[in-house]
C-alpha cells in the first residue's frame, strides 16, 4: 500500500526532473486515459496484438452490488453480445473513478465483462475523493488509511464472494469459464484474497506495484496461495523492490510449492503506482508491458 517512504521516492523523482508540472500533467492525464479508452487509434495496432472491440460494441452501466454490509456502487462494462468470462478490478488506494473506469473498458473491449468495484463503499460513494485529491496531503492520506483499515482479510473476502455473485448473476458472463481478478496498490492482497476466497471460480489473478504481498503477520496475502489454483501475474515497482528484495523470492517459492504458475518480475524504472494514467509517476512503456502481461494471463487462465 502507498505509505510516507512511497511518496518520498516520488518527490525525489519529481525533484530529478521526472515528474511534470500540475498542468502538464492534468493534460497528460486525459490524453493517457483517452488512449485507453481508443487503444486501437492510440496504439496504432490493436491492443498488443489481441483484437479489440470497437466502442459502440460494450456497454456500461453504474451498478450497486448486493454486500453483507450494504451496497458497493461499481462500475460495470462488457460486450454487447455474447458471453464472456467475468472480471474483478480492484482499484489503487484512491479508489474507483475515471482512469480505473478508462481501465475497465478497455479490457472489456478485449472481451470480458469487468466489475470495477468501490472498495470504500461501508464509508462513501465513489469517487471516494475529488480529482485533485493528493495522497502527499496528510488529510487525505489519513481518511483513505482509515477506509483502507475495514478491509481486513474476512471483509475483503466476504466482499470477494458477493462480487463474484454479482458477476456470475449476469447474462453476459460465461459461467462455464473462469474468472479473473486484477488489483492495483492495495488491490494487490485483495486479489490473492478473492482467488482464496473462491478458489473454484478464479482462474487468474493479476496484482500491479504492491508492496504488501509478504507480511510478517497471520494474515499475510502469502499464506494464502496455497488455498487457490490460480495462474497469477505480479507486476512489482522497482522502488518496492528496492525496499523489500526478498519479498518476490518468497513468493516464487511459495508458488512453486503450490505447484502454481506465476510469472513475477520486476518493472524497470518504475515508480510505486506506474499503471493508473492518472498516476503522478506514470510509465507509459512499463504499463503498456503490464496491460500486454496481463491480457496474455486471462487468455492462458480464462479464454
Amino acid at each position: 500500500m502507498c505509505d510516507e517512504q512511497t511518496e518520498k521516492d516520488n518527490e525525489e523523482f519529481a525533484r530529478n526532473g521526472g515528474q511534470l508540472n500540475r498542468r502538464d500533467f492534468s493534460k497528460l492525464s486525459a490524453a493517457a486515459i483517452a488512449a485507453l479508452m481508443f487503444p486501437t487509434a492510440a496504439l496504432g495496432s490493436g491492443d498488443h496484438g489481441f483484437e479489440t472491440l470497437g466502442s459502440d460494441d460494450i456497454v456500461e452501466s453504474d451498478v450497486d452490488v448486493p454486500m453483507a454490509d450494504g451496497n458497493s456502487d461499481c462500475y460495470f462494462v462488457r460486450p454487447a453480445k455474447g458471453k464472456h468470462p467475468g472480471v474483478l478490478m480492484w482499484p489503487d488506494i484512491k479508489g474507483l473513478r475515471p482512469a480505473f473506469k478508462a481501465m475497465g473498458k478497455r479490457l472489456a473491449r478485449a472481451g470480458y465483462a469487468v466489475l470495477v468495484v468501490n472498495q470504500f463503499y461501508r464509508d462513501a460513494k465513489a469517487p471516494v475523493v475529488g480529482p485533485g485529491a493528493d495522497y502527499r496531503d496528510p488529510d487525505t492520506r489519513a481518511f483513505l488509511r482509515g477506509m483502507a483499515r475495514k478491509l481486513t482479510q474476512d471483509a475483503s473476502m466476504s466482499d470477494a464472494r458477493d462480487y463474484i455473485a454479482f458477476l456470475d448473476k449476469q447474462k453476459v458472463v460465461d459461467t462455464s469459464k473462469k474468472l479473473g481478478t486484477a488489483g492495483y496498490c492495495m488491490g494487490g492482497p485483495l486479489i490473492m484474497r478473492t482467488a482464496a476466497a473462491a478458489p473454484e471460480r478464479v482462474g487468474a489473478a493479476a496484482s500491479f506495484h504492491t508492496s504488501s504481498l509478504v507480511r510478517d503477520t497471520p494474515d499475510s496475502p502469502h499464506l494464502l496461495i496455497p488455498k487457490s489454483p490460480a495462474h497469477v501475474l505480479h507486476a512489482i515497482a522497482e522502488n518496492d523492490d528496492k525496499r523489500a528484495p526478498e519479498a518476490k523470492n518468497v513468493l516464487a517459492a511459495a508458488y512453486k510449492a503450490a505447484g502454481t504458475p506465476a510469472e513475477i518480475e520486476v518493472y524497470e524504472g518504475t515508480l510505486h503506482g506506474w499503471c493508473p494514467p492518472d498516476s503522478r509517476v506514470y510509465n507509459e512503456k512499463q504499463a503498456e508491458k503490464a496491460w500486454a502481461r496481463l491480457l496474455a494471463l486471462f487468455q492462458t487462465a480464462l479464454d
